[in-house]
């Protein structure tokens, strides 16, 4: 995540899919991907992304929500939990298992929570709801360290100004990856992120 705090957020991926879409993620930068767990087959897909990928590559998955899917995806090679909520027992379980774990979170109560309970990030979910605004604000109450990540309507043209406020990194969705994207549009979109991302924090330097 210090390389390219990026994750890429692949809903709807098949397994026949996983690897060249993972692999044209890899080349274009990306080092965490995350398979929601309502996917087809998401624990399939999260074991030949786990295969074809260096280990350096975070490979996980989204839409976790039971303590015991923490479980299965560790089972399935799985090294990250994303979640769309901030239940404790769940970010327990990823510490437990020693998996990096990115709960959603809505309020500052809900991020002061989750950052006690452990979590290694947190995901402002839906970020087009809480907006730049709400982000600047939480920058400036939680620990400069807690990477902060928008997640929900990110796109390379918005991008900019969620840096600005203090993002240090973000989920990315239907703007990279949509059901029916083949290798080659995702590696464009992925570019395009990435060159997007650096261009911002450079932007701040």
């Amino acid at each position: 995540m210090h390389t390219c705090p990026l994750i890429a957020i692949l809903r709807g991926l098949t397994p026949d899919e996983a690897a060249p879409i993972g692999q044209a993620l890899f080349e274009a930068g990306f080092r965490a991907i995350e398979v929601p767990l309502n996917s087809p087959a998401p624990l399939e897909s999260i074991r030949r992304l786990r295969a074809a990928l260096p280990r350096e590559v975070l490979v996980g998955a989204g839409t976790v929500i039971y303590p015991s899917q923490v479980r299965e995806v560790a089972d399935a090679g799985g090294s990250l939990i994303v979640m769309p909520h901030s239940d404790p027992e769940v970010i327990l379980a990823a510490k437990a298992a020693g998996l990096a774990c990115t709960p959603g979170v809505a309020t500052a109560t809900e991020a002061f929570a989750a950052l006690f309970n452990g979590a290694d990030a947190l995901k402002l979910f839906p970020a087009e709801q809480l907006s730049v605004a709400t982000l600047r604000a939480w920058r400036t109450v939680l620990p400069q360290e807690m990477r902060l990540m928008p997640v929900g309507g990110v796109t390379p043209a918005n991008l900019e100004s969620f840096v600005t406020a203090g993002a240090g990194g973000f989920g990315l969705g239907a703007a990279l990856y949509r059901p029916g994207y083949n290798a080659s549009r995702v590696s464009e979109n992925a570019n395009l992120f990435v060159a997007c991302f650096e261009a911002a924090v450079a932007n701040q330097a």
